[in-house]
Formats: structure tokens, C-alpha cells, sequence
């Protein structure tokens, strides 16, 4: 029989690995929406600029699996049913607006904005171990700044028209 310690250290130990398997969710959906995004564009740039963030976001759930083999738990292995959702609401998008790079950017948005939210939670949720953290902040910095990049290249998308 486990001590209420025990049982407190197993639950606390469960809690992290399962907000790290969120976040690992979250970079394989975003992998595979850039990789969706980088096909439906004709734009070379734009091509080129989805390309580094789905590899930046294979990065990302390269490092969180590692993050949660040292806990001694298996990562799960592929994205969730919600991303693929997103990918298919892309695709519906994308065929009533012609392949509009802007509506792929706007997508693009979208999506960071909804890692940035989910990495801040977590971050504020979940009492993360020093390493583990820096991994987390680091891989948000990122993610900021890919938003930023993704806005402008909007702007730049409106002034197009």
C-alpha cells in the first residue's frame, strides 16, 4: 500500500508527463498544419518560411519527447483529433477561397495563437522541474516570434491586394 506521500509524488509525477503530452500534441498538429500550409501555397517565400516551421515544431516535439522518456513514460506518437479537424476546416478554407495565401496565413494566426495560450497556461498551471521549464519558455520564445513573422508577412499579404 503507497504512503499518501507516495501516492502525492506518483499524482504530481502524472500531472507533468500529461501537460508535457499536451504540449507534444499540440507540436505534431502544428507540424502537419504547416506541412498542409506549405502545400496549398504557390508562393515560393511563403513555401520556404512554412517549410523552417514545420521542421522548428518537429524540433519542438523532438525535445518534448525526450523530456518525457527522462521521466520514464512513453510519449504519445501522433497529434490529436482536434488538429485534424483544423487541417480539414483548412482544406474546406482554402477550397472556397482559392488557395488565398492570406486565409493560409490567417490559419497560420490561428494556431500560434492557440500554442502561445496553451504554453502560458501550462506554464502557469504546472510546477515544472528548472530543465524542463527553460525547454518550455525557450520553445515559446520561438512560437512568439513565429506569430510575429506570420502577422507581418499578413500585412504584407494585405498590401498585395
Amino acid at each position: 500500500m503507497k504512503t499518501t506521500r507516495e501516492e502525492a509524488k506518483e499524482h504530481s509525477h502524472d500531472d507533468l508527463v500529461h501537460h508535457l503530452q499536451g504540449l507534444l500534441e499540440k507540436n505534431y498538429d502544428a507540424e502537419k498544419g504547416f506541412k498542409k500550409a506549405m502545400v496549398e501555397t504557390e508562393d515560393l517565400n511563403l513555401k520556404e518560411f512554412l517549410q523552417r516551421q514545420a521542421l522548428q515544431r518537429n524540433r519542438f516535439a523532438t525535445q518534448l519527447d525526450k523530456e518525457i522518456h527522462s521521466l520514464n513514460a512513453k510519449p504519445k506518437e501522433k497529434g490529436s483529433a482536434i488538429g485534424a479537424l483544423h487541417r480539414a476546416w483548412i482544406d474546406v478554407k482554402t477550397a472556397f477561397t482559392g488557395n488565398d495565401d492570406e486565409a493560409i496565413l490567417e490559419e497560420c494566426i490561428r494556431g500560434e495563437k492557440a500554442s502561445v495560450r496553451e504554453y502560458e497556461e501550462t506554464l502557469k498551471k504546472q510546477k515544472f522541474p528548472a530543465k524542463i521549464t527553460d525547454v518550455l519558455n525557450s520553445q515559446l520564445s520561438e512560437i512568439r516570434t513565429t506569430l510575429s513573422k506570420v502577422k507581418s508577412l499578413e500585412d504584407l499579404a494585405d498590401s498585395w491586394d
